[in-house]
């Protein structure tokens, strides 16, 4: 239990107690004045009643306090649940656009790449030729230089037989 209710509950017991001690004095009858009229009434017993009635509208108003707070609560407890749910789908929704996106941009991506190797391989394809081209004009440059060279060997072959 809370402190406050303990000595809520400890007060009582000693206003009880009290009233058990002196209950017969408490019954005594006296002039009371009302301010409009005058009552002979145990001035105790009255006091007593009056002590109850405070009680009674203090413990109103705290179960009125309370339910309403209980009630607020709940409200809020709702809504703030009613706000995660919320939350949750929206967090799904990017998730989900996050992720069609990203799938976007992988296809775009690997688009790119068959693109791009596409474009490589023309490229070596170009190069393998021009290279196999350039290879045959070096070929047949060195084989007519070698020819020429034959020649003028064979030239002065037969110049030195015929000298002989």
């Amino acid at each position: 239990m809370k402190i406050r209710t303990l000595l809520l509950i400890l007060f009582i017991l000693l206003v009880a107690g009290f009233v058990a001690l002196n209950f017969a004095q408490i019954l005594q009858p006296t002039a009371l004045n009302f301010g409009f009229t005058e009552v002979q009434a145990p001035l105790g017993l009255v006091l007593l009643a009056m002590l109850a009635v405070v009680l009674i509208v203090f413990l109103a108003a705290l179960v009125y306090q309370q339910t309403t707070h209980m009630m607020e609560v709940r409200r809020v407890t709702r809504e703030a649940s009613e706000q995660r749910t919320l939350a949750d789908k929206a967090e799904a929704s990017r998730f989900t656009e996050l992720r069609t996106f990203l799938q976007a941009e992988m296809q775009a991506t690997a688009a790119r790449e068959i693109d791009l190797a596409e474009k490589l391989h023309l490229k070596v394809d170009r190069l393998q030729a021009a290279m196999t081209e350039v290879i045959e004009q070096n070929g047949n440059g060195l084989s007519a230089s070698l020819g020429e060279l034959e020649d003028r060997l064979e030239r002065q072959y037969q110049l030195r037989n015929d000298r002989t």
